[in-house]
């Protein structure tokens, strides 16, 4: 399902992968997110490359936004040990909120254009890239999520284009972050091959789906998938919440 939704929404697919992961392989929340991390390597290649061949990856803005995406990265490890993060989960997933609802009412063109290049839209893919960075290493979200409704609605992507790029971005961000991970020690590497390998071949459907579906179908249900990031996102929000008050409480 995780190689799915990736090829489908352009997304990394561990909206499943790390419930799964959790229930059936008995991980904890940390390893279940890196092995995570570590199977999207794969399936972002092969839905990636899927996607260029159709022409409808937007390589430069990749580049962009991927340069941006390590910054971030980097950042949001930082701020992770810094700062309290109650009030920025829940202006995440306020955020989000929004996103879903302007994509309801917003259909993106179907064709392959790639984006314009100006020097303002070049910061703006940038800027884009530490977002997301940033929102990886604070909340352990997937890219794809921002990435997909902010390449159509802020650069007029057109879907597929997104998806694709999307897609690319995440390859040498899920490559940086799964190398720190694995030497840090908390990623089981043969958990993430075994079931990147399985999303690999599942994401040739997922893209297959993604032609398939109209633009107003595609952006519909990529809203859903939003919603089901926000509601993980608050049920980790809450029982963080929960823990925090019980750890003042001793």
């Amino acid at each position: 399902m995780g190689g799915l939704l990736s090829g489908a929404f352009g997304v990394g697919g561990g909206i499943l992968m790390v419930p799964l992961l959790i229930t059936f392989a008995h991980m904890d929340q940390r390893r279940a997110s890196t092995t995570s991390l570590a199977a999207i390597v794969p399936t972002a290649v092969v839905g990636a490359i899927t996607f260029f061949v159709n022409g409808e990856v937007d390589v430069i803005a990749a580049v962009f936004v991927a340069a941006g995406g390590i910054v971030g990265g980097w950042l949001g490890a930082r701020l992770l040990k810094r700062i309290p993060l109650t009030w920025l989960r829940w202006m995440f997933i306020a955020l989000l909120v929004i996103v879903a609802a302007r994509m309801l009412f917003f259909v993106p063109e179907r064709g392959a254009d790639l984006v314009e290049l100006d020097a303002l839209t070049i910061v703006a893919m940038v800027v884009l890239g530490i977002v997301i960075g940033v929102a990886a290493g604070l909340f352990g979200i997937g890219g794809g999520i921002i990435m997909v409704p902010a390449f159509i609605i802020l650069l007029g992507m057109s879907d597929l284009v997104a998806k694709g790029t999307s897609l690319a971005v995440m390859i040498p961000t899920a490559i940086s972050g799964t190398v720190t991970n694995a030497r840090g020690g908390v990623v089981d590497l043969r958990a993430g091959i075994i079931t990147g390998a399985a999303a690999a071949v599942a994401s040739f459907g997922g893209v297959a789906i993604a032609h398939v579906l109209s633009p107003e179908w595609s952006t519909w249900l990529f809203s859903a998938l939003i919603v089901i990031a926000t509601v993980q996102l608050a049920v980790r929000a809450i029982r963080a919440q929960r823990r925090e008050r019980n750890e003042r409480g001793r």
